[in-house]
């Protein structure tokens, strides 16, 4: 393995690659292939790379771009793409069919925006407006996290007990443009943990079928339970994919989430992203003042980690969920389905919403203190709470 220092599109970038690389004795790799900031990098360096089987093919839209994913997908071949923003709206018509087809479809999501305006900064709530497509979702912390997730994600996929489109995110700038030491694993390690991608609904000149025709009510309400059993497995099977990760590569790619000093926290804060990264550290400082303060970084948004969370959360009281999204009227998403999984099963529990970041902005420590604060001495939960900015 090599350790490199670089930004997260170029580790995405490799880790697409070189997951694409190793399905060259299978039918190779082909992924749809369109710019937009701030993933472009993403897709110019799958663009340069040597696939000895496929091609990146270049279109006019993102729409098209996860177009040609469902075509190649299809036929069999190992498929990515990348998007962000508006484009990312733009492809949520193919989105859903990749689900509905179950093609095994690695998509990188790096989080900015939605406009007008025009705005290029950091802000989840373009890949949570996902969150009801038939897809896997993933949000990394750090560049080697994307590296791994990504190669994780091929391997889950395209499982046969899964086969359902993944998208890892990252967020705009805060690591898309960031420099971070990162393992870039060697083709021939990516090669043992990725087997030939095998679709078996694959199309077949020797046994032709019309695909995505009309089907009645019940057909289609039998395809929809078939998907929500598979989402039911994909905790079994991340674990299996997990360990043997841990196997091969030497290192732990990390659970759906990750607990911090929860064990005998009053208070916790539940957060994604880099968000994770600044609040544990205000918490390592919290803990060494004497304050019952913990965090949970949640990685695996879809399928939801309830029963992980609610676990994590046994012995507070007070739980505050860091939202880097805002859907209008309502507030911030993860913590919608938080309450949601809460209700009826933890109905002591204080739950209160901090819109952070929201639009690009900074969370800052002294921003993630405030949020403490105010948590610590709430009676009673209110409206979201806007933070880094006066309303």
């Amino acid at each position: 393995m090599a350790v490199e220092i670089v930004t997260g599109n170029h580790a995405a970038g490799y880790a697409l690659s070189v997951a694409g690389e190793a399905n060259r004795e299978a039918r190779g790799v082909c992924a749809g292939a369109y710019p937009i900031t701030p993933q472009t990098e993403i897709i110019e360096f799958a663009s340069r790379f040597k696939f000895t089987k496929g091609s990146i093919v270049p279109v006019e839209s993102e729409h098209s771009a996860m177009g040609v994913c469902i075509g190649a997908s299809m036929n069999g071949a190992r498929s990515f793409t990348a998007s962000a923003s508006n484009g990312l709206s733009y492809m949520t018509e193919n989105i859903f069919t990749a689900g509905y087809y179950r093609l095994p479809i690695v998509l990188v999501c790096v989080n900015r925006t939605m406009g007008p305006p025009w705005n290029i900064w950091a802000d989840q709530s373009d890949a949570l407006l996902m969150r009801d497509a038939s897809l896997i979702q993933i949000f990394a912390e750090t560049n080697q996290e994307m590296v791994d997730s990504v190669l994780l994600a091929f391997r889950l996929a395209e499982d046969h007990r899964i086969l359902m489109p993944f998208m890892v995110s990252m967020e705009a700038f805060i690591m898309s443009h960031t420099l971070m030491n990162t393992d870039l694993p060697e083709q021939k390690l990516v090669d043992a943990y990725l087997p030939p991608c095998d679709i078996p609904h694959r199309l077949n000149l020797e046994k032709p079928v019309c695909v995505g025709g009309l089907a009645w009510p019940q057909e289609t309400l039998s395809m929809r339970v078939e998907t929500d059993e598979a989402f039911q497995r994909v905790p079994e099977v991340y674990e299996e994919c997990r360990k043997e990760f841990q196997k091969i590569f030497g290192r732990d790619v990390g659970g759906f989430i990750d607990p911090f000093q929860t064990e005998d926290a009053d208070i916790v804060l539940i957060a994604s992203g880099t968000i994770a990264t600044t609040t544990r550290e205000v918490v390592k400082k919290r803990r060494a003042a004497g304050e019952k303060v913990g965090m949970i970084k949640v990685k695996v948004y879809r399928p939801f980690p309830e029963r992980e969370l609610l676990d994590a959360c046994a012995n507070a009281s007070k739980v505050g969920v860091l939202d880097r999204s805002y859907a209008a009227g309502v507030g911030g998403i993860f913590w919608q389905d938080f309450r949601a999984v809460a209700q009826g099963r933890r109905d002591d529990l204080l739950i209160q919403n901090y819109l952070t970041g929201v639009c690009g902005g900074d969370v800052t420590p002294d921003l993630i203190e405030e949020v403490i604060d105010d948590l610590a001495q709430r009676k009673t939960a209110g409206r979201p709470v806007w933070k880094g900015i006066d309303v």
